[in-house]
């Protein structure tokens, strides 16, 4: 799995590329990126699972890890482009109901808060 970022505002994104699961370079990798950003003060991020095939439990563990630390920090994570098989998932553990999620960039981007 790969990982690049590129920001809009006050907004990063992470494109990621590749299979999030148990192992080196899978998940663990998502949560120590999300955790790097936090602490570089990057609170507002847009994950893009475009280029996701597969996300096992411990993906989906680090998704809720991403989230859950991103809004104690007063941040929030929201996701983009999740394939059916992807959104699927969300829906049968129902973390639909926890994050947002959009088919498009631009409506993603503008449902965070302008920076201040």
């Amino acid at each position: 799995m790969t990982i690049s970022e590129r920001s809009s505002g006050s907004v990063c994104i992470l494109d990621v590329e590749g299979a999030i699961t148990l192992g080196p370079g899978g998940a663990e990798l998502l949560t120590d990126k999300v955790r790097s950003l936090l602490q570089q003060g990057k609170k507002q991020l847009l994950i893009n699972l475009a280029g996701v095939p597969y996300m096992d439990s411990t993906g989906l563990g680090a998704m809720v890890h991403a989230y859950a630390t991103a809004t104690r920090q007063g941040g929030s994570v929201k996701l983009l482009n999740s394939t059916k098989k992807l959104y699927d998932l969300l829906v049968i553990t129902k973390l639909s109901t926890v994050f947002e999620t959009f088919d498009n960039e631009p409506a993603a981007l503008a449902s965070f808060p302008p920076a201040v």
